[in-house]
């Protein structure tokens, strides 16, 4: 996707496109897997973390990304694939390795519909698996 068609995407959820909050957003939906604050900060070095993190927290307002909670105290986020905001159908499953601490994504698989008792309504729901991802199997 281009920069352009970045920008356009927060202006119509109502973001106004700062050079910012385009670089927060352009390395999470290039990313292959889901970054933490501390990632996203080494990634965009000529931005300071505060400002990486009222950015995220602006993005997640606006359900432009979400986050994810893989088990290791720290939270972790991906901007939501489709054009309208996240909702429980953009839920997938998603595996942490072990060995290199990379949470992934895995789009194809969806988490199946569950049915809340009554008086609850569900906002969120994390499925998590966790193992050894193929790079790390392949270098032990």
């Amino acid at each position: 996707m281009k920069t352009e068609d970045y920008a356009q995407h927060l202006e119509e959820r109502g973001v106004k496109a700062t050079a910012t909050r385009l670089l927060v957003y352009r390395a999470l939906a290039e990313s292959r897997h889901s970054l933490s604050l501390r990632e996203l900060d080494d990634r965009l070095d000529t931005v300071d973390r505060s400002t990486i993190f009222r950015t995220l927290t602006l993005l997640l307002a606006q359900h432009l990304v979400h986050a994810i909670e893989d088990g290791t105290g720290v939270a972790r986020y991906e901007a939501c694939e489709g054009h309208d905001d996240c909702s429980l159908d953009d839920q997938h499953v998603h595996f942490y390795c072990r060995l290199c601490q990379r949470t992934f994504c895995f789009h194809s698989l969806h988490i199946p519909h569950l049915p809340m008792p009554e008086g609850f309504e569900m906002e969120g729901v994390n499925f998590l698996v966790k193992g050894v991802c193929p790079d790390c199997a392949r270098s032990h």
